[in-house]
């Protein structure tokens, strides 16, 4: 019988943790965005520049890139960011306040019970702040290690999945599932290159692709599958539509929606 309640727990305490709160954002075309995080955002050009780009094209106009705007630490873990200081768009440069803030964790927030505790306590204050002024929250889900990183282990989507999607519930924000739709993606290609082979750790180009995909398409609820920015030519054909087809059947998948 005991066993029987074990069971039943655990399996509850597994519907949860998987089961995602929010899934779509009140303001579905937001111009200004603020992007908090680290070198997995700015490597390539700089994510919020992609899905920029993106969504120009989708939009038909071009945005005013001084309230489109990135803030990074290299290296840095969440409760690094005083959030204060980009919230006030003024002191940033931005012309107005920002309608949608993401917020990207750091990867050794996953290393450790007692640093993933830490996180969930920085989300919370962070996304409380982002509310209090007037915007909406998103949290990037980033991707896990590979080799040849030294702390690669298949196990670290598993513990990235559980504590974005619990922080995200908790704190009612967005949750983008970037990191599953890198493993997605290894699924089905397992030899494209989504990090930089000397690391295992950062995004290489098509990596901060699919990523771009990933965060255009939750922000819209629109398939990026059909766009035709290839980062001025520098993504292929076959990549650009691969990409873009993990990344919407990762979104349906995670939101369960139909994307636009």
């Amino acid at each position: 019988m005991n066993y029987i309640l074990l069971s039943i727990l655990i399996f509850s305490n597994f519907l949860f943790s998987s089961e995602i709160k929010i899934n779509a954002l009140k303001n579905k075309n937001p111009e200004r965005v603020l992007y908090i995080g680290n070198s997995y955002l700015y490597y390539n050009d700089s994510l919020h520049n992609h899905v920029r780009r993106m969504l120009e094209e989708d939009y038909h106009k071009k945005f005013d890139t001084t309230n489109y705007k990135l803030v990074t630490i290299s290296g840095s873990r969440s409760w690094h960011h005083n959030i204060d200081h980009p919230l006030n768009h003024k002191k940033i440069g931005s012309k107005k306040p920002f309608e949608l803030v993401i917020i990207q964790g750091g990867s050794g927030e996953t290393d450790t019970a007692s640093e993933r505790e830490i996180f969930a306590d920085s989300v919370e204050q962070i996304v409380n702040k982002v509310h209090d002024s007037g915007a909406e929250a998103a949290l990037y889900m980033i991707h896990a290690y590979v080799a040849p990183h030294k702390n690669a282990n298949p196990k670290m989507i598993t513990d990235i999945k559980k504590m974005y999607i619990e922080a995200g519930n908790k704190n009612n924000a967005l949750v983008i599932p970037v990191g599953i739709a890198f493993e997605n993606a290894y699924k089905a290609m397992p030899n494209i290159e989504l990090h930089k082979p000397f690391d295992g750790s950062h995004p290489s180009l098509l990596g901060t692709y699919l990523a771009a995909c990933v965060v255009f398409g939750s922000i819209t609820q629109k398939s990026p599958s059909g766009l035709n920015y290839n980062y001025f030519n520098t993504i292929n054909d076959s990549d650009r539509e691969f990409l873009q087809r993990i990344a919407h059947e990762t979104l349906e998948d995670f939101f369960k929606i139909k994307l636009l």
